[in-house]
């Protein structure tokens, strides 16, 4: 197989975001230890992201890579981004990591690419990182699927849509900790992570299809983290409902799966069904592999060997050809 491999699912941190999420974060982010030893960034008590050594070290990524078959990876900073501390703030976590970022694809120019992260709250200043980043070398925007609680979808991040749109930019839509994890209690087995994560990203892209955003924004790239949550597996669901409940067709008028050939995924599943539904709900053409290294259930060799199990002109795309096409590589 002499396909390039292109990892699309990254993360990387920086102590110096670190820092400043500790001292800027409270009260609703902290840090505390959780059953284990580790550290763990919380919302609202619950835990929902653990930094590990690897997320700090390049180096090490680099020879992870190596003994994996991975070529290029294109790194992202992780949740919860830089949505927390005001306006200043915010902004300032944002130019940390896209310049730490930066640096790194300038070290390591055929190895390492990457997503901006931006201060969406803050539609100007988001703007303005978009295009700083851009000029740095970014190769598409990293965004959560809700922010600080607001839905992507929410009036206030249409400028940044128009500019991210008219670029025809990739944009990952990768999960927090959902709204209401105090409420739902999930903090008890750190559900956030095995049942949370992909249900806020499920319920973000949902509501872009219901509520016509692929109509307004035509040149977007969105792909959706971890096999596009559990959309392979409701989107049925959602046809059904909107055939059957009027409140569904407000604003679209073709049923979502109908949306599906528009919307790209990673091939971060964990079993080989699980993969296999994620490609036939979205195609063969829109899957793209990601490893979610260096997270505690990152599996870069196993999210591979996955892949490699698919047949082999399905294998190749998501390798690293969908990837090629999708960011100009």
């Amino acid at each position: 197989m002499n396909t390039v491999v292109i990892d699309v699912h990254t993360h990387c941190l920086t102590e110096s975001w670190f820092q400043l999420l500790q001292q800027h974060g409270g009260p609703r982010y902290t840090v505390e230890t959780v059953r284990g030893g580790l550290r763990a960034i919380h919302l609202d008590g619950a835990p929902f992201m653990t930094p590990v050594p690897a997320m700090f070290d390049y180096d090490l990524r680099l020879k992870t890579m190596d003994d994996n078959g991975v070529d290029v990876c294109i790194v992202s900073l992780t949740c919860p981004n830089c949505y927390w501390g005001g306006a200043n703030v915010s902004t300032q976590a944002a130019r940390i990591m896209n310049d730490d970022m930066a640096a790194a694809r300038t070290a390591h120019p055929g190895r390492i690419r990457w997503f901006a992260s931006l201060p969406w709250q803050y539609a100007e200043l988001a703007t303005n990182e978009l295009e700083r980043a851009l000029a740095a070398g970014a190769s598409g925007v990293m965004v959560l699927a809700n922010i600080d609680g607001k839905p992507l979808t929410d009036a206030s991040f249409e400028p940044i849509w128009r500019v991210i749109d008219a670029k025809a930019l990739p944009v990952l839509v990768h999960p927090t900790a959902p709204p209401g994890v105090a409420t739902m209690d999930m903090a008890r087995f750190q559900l956030t992570a095995s049942i949370g994560f992909t249900f806020d990203t499920s319920l973000a892209v949902a509501r872009m299809i219901y509520d016509g955003f692929f109509e307004r924004y035509r040149n977007l790239k969105i792909i959706a983290a971890h096999g596009g949550g559990a959309l392979p597996y409701l989107v049925s669901r959602m046809d059904q409902c909107f055939d059957n409940i009027p409140a569904c067709r407000e604003k679209i008028s073709v049923r979502p799966s109908e949306y599906l050939p528009g919307i790209f995924a990673d091939a971060v599943v964990f079993s080989p069904e699980v993969l296999g539904l994620c490609v036939a709900t979205f195609g063969a053409d829109n899957v793209l592999y990601g490893s979610d290294y260096p997270h505690t259930i990152g599996d870069m060799p196993g999210c591979l060997r996955r892949v490699n199990e698919l047949k082999s002109s399905t294998r190749d795309k998501v390798r690293g050809r969908n990837a090629e096409r999708v960011f100009g590589l």
